[in-house]
């Protein structure tokens, strides 16, 4: 039996309260067990490596490692004391969890995917020769940096360069499963001595704020103050200024105890807003706000509930240039659960409009897998999004894309994509809805995690910029030589209207094909004209300034 300190630091409860914590025996069964749950079968077992993995990445790695090895009080996964343990033991503890031992109770999660938690964990503690067969089942990642080049116009980070150009059209996209579904998490190691984010010439990158935790989204408001959602720690904080150094001049957190906040917007649009509303996970929030706040001056303020659940659990918001409307972007629950049959995906991948003080909610666009990423064109009014597309139909299938969005629009999740390509798991599903299907403005790489965007309205940048879309780019997992990684351009033309095509535009966050140092993740203009940019991986904001030079 496997036992775990009872002493759990503070610290490290917070970190298990995102992955599986440490398992702990108290009685002869697996932590109190009922005997009936041993029977329990695992209606996944044995399905295709990169789904699980994925959610294991996401919801349990932090503490137990990627490859379940522990540290410290969280023991190893792969023993042979959890090789004992039956899938059903093991998924009515992900379920009930324990909090004595740190463990939280994940029966949020859909049932789906704690078995694959199971089936994933049961695969780590699996004897080397059964090992050494699911490596050689499971699509194997291209560790050997000497492969060929990718066919045009794919890519992957060995060809990433600030500058260069690149359109993907519908033309383009290779069947399903061309090439395997590969799970390719990455290592997130320390940057490097002599690593540092790359720019095309004349600009120049400079480090503005450093030993985050986990910055994500991050806006500028009215006033100038830069406010960071720091999603997993529930806070809001506000960096000011710019020191002749590149660096913030003052920092502060200006709300704290929320539930994943992500969103972040001011109302009304204008100079002077009298209120910062907060998408979190479940629920938009709203604070009393004058310009200048460094500290919310009232409590938050419920505006509305949200649907979805953890599977995409980022929410952005936006207001119409006029103030009536606001909008939320909701991710999918799953990779491609059908919502007909999926009651956890009702009103998910949808943007949903509302009135400002919440009611009146509407479904504004359909069939976008994860709107990460929400912006108003300023001189237009248009919403536009940032989209993650789906998994697990190879290399280059789907793409993710960037687009304007368009009201009553249906984009296709999860029955189709990119006009009228049928997605293999649905085949046969809602023909009715095929000629429907929107094809986005910008088809952005595969697999490339499209998040957070925005329009370029700063006057330090060369004049040709003016109006481009910057957006942030996190990296793939899905894909055997990984791509993304990088804060891209979009060029508008000073026309408002997208041709296809994107540049790279800061690169060099990835080390090899198992390891980076950098994610991006938002992205905002400064007072001044130059980017900031931030980065979960090495937990810092990065200022892109123009020199010339």
């Amino acid at each position: 039996m496997l036992k775990a300190s009872t002493n759990v630091s503070k610290g490290l409860l917070v970190l298990l309260a995102i992955g599986i914590s440490a398992f702990a025996a108290h009685a002869q069964n697996f932590h109190n067990a009922p005997a009936s749950v041993k029977q329990l079968k695992n209606p996944y077992e044995g399905q295709p490596p990169a789904a699980p993995k994925r959610l294991f990445h996401l919801k349990c790695a932090r503490c137990h490692g990627e490859n379940g090895e522990g540290s410290g009080n969280i023991p190893s996964l792969t023993s042979e004391k959890i090789k004992s343990v039956t899938p059903g033991e093991l998924f009515w503890y992900i379920t009930k969890g324990d909090i004595n031992n740190g463990m939280p109770s994940w029966a949020t999660l859909p049932k789906r995917q704690r078995w694959q938690i199971v089936n994933y964990v049961k695969s780590l503690a699996a004897s080397p020769g059964e090992g050494e067969k699911s490596k050689a089942e499971a699509p194997q990642v291209a560790a050997n940096l000497n492969l060929p080049p990718p066919a045009p116009p794919f890519t992957d980070f060995r060809y990433e360069k600030p500058g260069k150009t690149r359109k993907i059209t519908v033309k383009d996209i290779p069947p399903p499963l061309a090439t395997p579904s590969s799970g390719n998490v990455p290592k997130v190691v320390p940057r490097p001595a002599n690593a540092w984010p790359q720019v095309p010439p004349g600009f120049k990158v400079e480090l503005y704020a450093s030993g985050l935790q986990e910055p994500r989204l991050i806006r500028k408001a009215p006033n100038g103050d830069i406010f960071l959602a720091e999603s997993m720690a529930g806070e809001i904080k506000i960096f000011r200024g710019i020191t002749s150094a590149g660096k913030a001049e003052q920092t502060a957190v200006f709300a704290s105890d929320l539930k994943r906040p992500f969103g972040i917007n001011f109302y009304p649009p204008g100079p002077d807003p009298q209120w910062v509303y907060v998408a979190n996970m479940k629920s938009v929030v709203r604070f009393p706000y004058k310009n200048g706040d460094l500290k919310a001056r009232g409590s938050a303020q419920h505006i509305a509930d949200l649907p979805g659940g953890e599977f995409h659990w980022t929410r952005d918001i936006q207001f119409s240039l006029d103030g009536k409307k606001m909008f939320v972007s909701i991710g999918s629950n799953s990779n491609v659960d059908d919502p007909d049959s999926s009651p956890g995906e009702k009103n998910t991948a949808d943007i949903l409009q509302f009135n400002p003080d919440g009611s009146g909610m509407r479904v504004y666009a359909s069939g976008i897998r994860n709107p990460v990423g929400l912006a108003i064109q300023p001189k237009t009014g248009d919403l536009w999004c940032s989209t993650n597309e789906r998994d697990g139909l190879g290399n280059n299938v789907v793409p993710d894309y960037i687009t304007h969005v368009q009201d009553g629009g249906f984009y296709g999740w999860p029955w189709w994509y990119m006009g009228g390509h049928q997605d293999p798991r649905h085949k046969g599903k809602h023909p009715e809805l095929k000629d429907k299907v929107i094809t986005p403005d910008v088809l952005v790489h595969p697999h490339n995690a499209s998040l957070e965007m925005t329009f370029y309205d700063g006057k330090q940048f060369p004049a040709e910029y003016q109006g481009d879309i910057f957006a942030a780019e996190h990296g793939s997992w899905n894909r055997s030589v990984r791509v993304g990684y990088e804060l891209i351009r979009v060029p508008l033309h000073q026309t408002g209207r997208a041709s296809g095509e994107y540049q790279d535009f800061m690169t060099g966050f990835v080390i090899d094909n198992k390891n980076v140092w950098g994610r991006p993740v938002g992205v905002a203009v400064a007072t001044d004209g130059s980017l900031l940019v931030t980065d979960d991986g090495s937990n810092s904001i990065w200022r892109i300034s123009y020199t010339g030079k």
